[in-house]
């Protein structure tokens, strides 16, 4: 099983940012937990904080990956675009977010992206990304 991880913006600054928010520990370092977690799956990371490659990435993996755990970050709010690469591709994409967005400022209610994804994770921390890939392999393992 082939799943990519897709961070949007600013996540690169997990770690040193808004820590009460996000915690203390970088994605990088999570990630190496997720690989230990996941043994049997390949597992691949990118960030960005560029929309435009954001959907480039979704666009490249349609032949490539069985699917894709997505933290679009503040796109998830704003990008139709982002919305529209996921429907294009015949992947299926979990949306995951680490805080819990409904318990936040009230523009981070909506989400332009959910209606494209299989199944939306929220508030759990850097373990959404975990529940994230658990939900994920039982969808590809059914299809």
């Amino acid at each position: 099983m082939k799943i990519l991880i897709l961070n949007g913006p600013n996540l690169n600054l997990l770690g040193t940012r808004e820590k009460s928010i996000y915690g203390a520990e970088s994605f990088d370092q999570y990630f190496e937990k997720l690989k230990h977690i996941f043994p049997d799956f390949t597992l691949e990371y990118f960030q960005s904080n560029i929309e435009g490659e954001l959907i480039n990435k979704i666009h490249e993996l349609r032949f490539l990956f069985d699917g894709i755990v997505l933290n679009a970050a503040a796109y998830t709010h704003t990008s139709v675009a982002i919305r529209d690469a996921i429907a294009a591709v015949d992947l299926p994409v979990i949306e995951v977010h680490i805080s819990n967005v409904h318990k936040r400022e009230a523009f981070r209610h909506t989400s332009l992206i959910s209606a494209s994804c299989v199944g939306v994770i929220a508030g759990f921390g850097l373990d959404s990304y975990r529940l994230g890939l658990e939900a994920l392999s039982k969808i590809i393992e059914n299809k």
